[in-house]
């Protein structure tokens, strides 16, 4: 029997996880799901054969069989999820955002502390394998200091909300929900965000009630600048889903992804006479990655079960889901005030 089970709530992206039991080098293996949608739990169990299914969360949480709660359940959810989980003393993974509440995200960095359990928050842009080698080439020092960094997330999000219409009924806030992408990947690059200057508007493409294209510059505490885009009210663009450029006095690197296809790097070295431009491609599995997400998924349970087994911190922690919330939290004060806002990082 593997070491520590695993109970998902949400089946949509936490299908994620499933894959798991499938693996030999996993400690841990799912024993249950939980979801509003009986019918579906049910094929899911006999396609799996999980063991346990529910409409109730609680009792999945409660299960003495399982030591790790993946939170998978709409953004406006994971608070409660998390909270409870962690007081029933789980261990948590929980898919971005933390939460979609600065107060909510400060409680939850209290409990994680008071409690000792380890908390990963499941950014997957951080082990995505482009996105891995430009950090290992700036690790490396081939960057060297970082003048100017950029990154976007961009989404035509109608198609989204056909299979997902929480998002469109509850509704989703895709400053929290979105942006913390960008944001995240950023700040594993450079460290805390202290000031953003925002902007926000509503693209009306859709009955989407809320803000839904951001664009936000923001200054870090080390003084390096940058600008963040998330753009979800928009037509599909001719760009990759997600992109990340570092502009350093070495080597300029960018980074992007885009579902279903894979990602890519580019990078030009100061160095180089003529500087051209050097490509590597990342293609992913079509079929294989769920969301084009799984394998992303299983390096951080890698990682997570090296936190367990050598009491490491996961990465990236509860402390920086909140210190993205905390952005997120920041710019929209900007938005409503129409100047620069400091972001809290005290946490």
């Amino acid at each position: 029997m593997k070491k520590f089970g695993v109970g998902v709530i949400g089946v949509g992206m936490g299908s994620t996880m499933f894959p798991l039991n499938r693996r030999d080098d996993s400690v841990f293996e799912v024993r249950g799901i939980c979801s509003r949608h009986e019918d579906r739990l049910k094929a899911l169990d006999e396609e799996w054969g999980f063991g346990f299914y529910t409409t109730d969360y609680k009792e999945l949480i409660l299960r003495k069989d399982i030591q790790v709660i993946g939170v998978y359940s709409p953004d406006h959810l994971h608070y409660d999820h998390c909270k409870e989980a962690l007081e029933a003393g789980k261990h948590v993974v929980c898919t971005k955002p933390l939460t979609n509440n600065l107060d909510h995200a400060k409680q939850l960095v209290k409990l994680v502390r008071k409690t000792g359990l380890k908390f990963l928050v499941g950014q997957t842009m951080r082990y995505d394998p482009q996105f891995a080698a430009a950090k290992r080439f700036f690790e490396d020092g081939e960057v060297g200091q970082i003048l100017f960094a950029e990154a976007h997330y961009l989404h035509d999000i109608r198609p989204i909300f056909e299979f997902t219409p929480w998002r469109l009924e509850v509704p989703q806030d895709f400053m929290y929900g979105g942006v913390c992408h960008p944001v995240d990947i950023l700040r594993w690059f450079l460290g805390d965000v202290e000031e953003v200057h925002a902007y926000g508007g509503r693209g009306a493409l859709s009955a989407y009630p809320l803000k839904d294209n951001f664009c936000l510059n923001v200054k870090f505490t080390n003084g390096t600048i940058g600008r963040i885009l998330g753009l979800y009210g928009v037509i599909e663009p001719a760009e990759p889903m997600m992109k990340l450029s570092l502009y350093g006095d070495r080597m300029n690197v960018v980074a992007e992804y885009t579902d279903n296809k894979g990602g890519k790097v580019t990078v030009v070295w100061d160095k180089v006479e003529y500087r051209p431009a050097s490509t590597m491609e990342f293609p992913v599995e079509l079929g294989v990655d769920v969301y084009g997400h799984t394998k992303t998924v299983m390096r951080y349970m890698g990682h997570f079960e090296d936190c367990l087994l050598n009491d490491r911190e996961p990465v990236p922690s509860v402390v920086d889901g909140a210190k993205t919330i905390a952005v997120g939290h920041a710019a929209y004060e900007s938005i409503e005030q129409g100047n620069s806002v400091k972001v809290f990082n005290d946490f």
